[in-house]
């Protein structure tokens, strides 16, 4: 797991991975900071080390990103740390397309 603050080289993140998806990488997002966690086996892993490093949880978003795919089909807003019914979003689908088009600009400057 690690925290991506600068631009990084996402077939490089792929090729280092810890946690071997045959597919995919985990990412939390902190939409405010306009960082990212990577490389977790589970999305909360990736939610506490943003936590412990100072994020606020109502900025923190999970998703998927399928580094094989073409560019617009690699994110699925998808995961259970999601699931907060105080911030409107009763379901692990991101469903504020506001709160999507803010993790896809940080996934995009991030993960080149």
């Amino acid at each position: 797991m690690q925290i991506i603050a600068k631009s990084a080289s996402l077939i490089h993140l792929w090729e280092s991975r810890e946690v071997d998806f045959t597919e995919m990488m985990k990412i939390v997002v902190d939409i405010r900071q306009q960082i990212l966690a990577i490389d977790g086996d589970m999305h909360a892993d990736l939610e506490k080390l943003l936590l412990d490093n100072g994020s606020q949880q109502q900025d923190l978003w999970g998703a998927n990103i399928y580094p094989s795919k073409d560019k617009g089909d690699q994110l699925e807003f998808t995961s259970f740390i999601n699931i907060r019914p105080s911030q409107g979003n009763r379901s692990m689908e991101v469903q504020d397309a506001g709160i999507q088009e803010l993790i896809q600009l940080v996934v995009d400057r991030l993960l080149v």
